[in-house]
């Protein structure tokens, strides 16, 4: 299972999916409560609890066992908080240029404090002060990709709950005894889009606890660059269970 990013939805990995099944794998992503198609069901109250519960859904109503659970960016949030409560479904958790948090953190803990004013200032302006467009300086530059498709990919972004980014994750501790792994994007600079690297320490951790790590030289939105490589790496991963 992959779990997507902010502003995004299931939608955004479809092509990494497509691949991965070509290669044996069962591959869902779901999309995450008031978000992509998913976005008419959002309201002030959708915060990262919400997005756990979206996720152990999809575990328990599939009936979803030995799972290799991905999180890309800020899906490393709802992905942590529902490794942790359904243990014994998880396989290996992954980690796609992601948030790791810990108990109590939420990612306004863990990403750049301007960025936690700037959302909140966005959803002020956005007219209801709870969903959060994109900031501008995290959209896909141009040159990335062809500019139909750059297009076509902005025109499906959506704005995000803010409570999902305010709120933090409650861990029981299951999750430090699941293998994990950590996919290092390289191919960009997230610290000038961002105004600091946050996820350089998440990496740096990965590494100090010996999980399984891999880069891939592609800029922090790797199903949308490079999705074969994307799926390339892992397949890899998933293999080494």
């Amino acid at each position: 299972m992959i779990v997507h990013g902010g502003w995004g939805g299931g939608w955004e990995w479809t092509v990494v999916a497509r691949a991965l099944r070509e290669r044996g794998h069962d591959v869902f992503t779901p999309t995450l409560t008031g978000m992509g198609e998913r976005v008419h069901l959002g309201r002030p109250e959708v915060g990262l609890a919400t997005h756990v519960e979206d996720v152990l859904a999809v575990l328990e109503l599939e009936e979803l066992h030995d799972v290799v659970l991905c999180g890309h960016s800020y899906g490393g949030m709802p992905v942590s908080g529902a490794a942790d409560l359904a243990a014994e479904r998880i396989a290996l958790v992954i980690y796609i240029d992601a948030l790791v948090p810990c108990d109590g953190q939420s990612a306004f803990d863990l990403l750049p404090a301007e960025f936690a004013e700037l959302a909140r200032a966005s959803a002020a302006e956005h007219g209801d002060g709870w969903r959060v467009p994109i900031p501008p300086t995290l959209l896909p530059p141009r040159g990335w990709i062809a500019e139909e498709e750059r297009a076509r990919y902005i025109g499906r972004l959506r704005a995000q709950p803010l409570a999902s980014f305010a709120d933090a994750v409650r861990l029981t501790g299951a999750l430090e005894f699941l293998p994990r792994a950590f996919v290092r994007c390289t191919g960009g600079d997230l610290a000038s889009d961002a105004g600091a690297d946050p996820i350089a320490p998440f990496a740096a951790r990965s590494m100090r606890k010996g999980w399984a790590y891999c880069e891939l030289g592609a800029p922090h939105d790797p199903h949308l660059t490079d999705p074969a490589g994307t799926a390339a790496v892992l397949d890899e991963l998933a293999a080494a269970v």
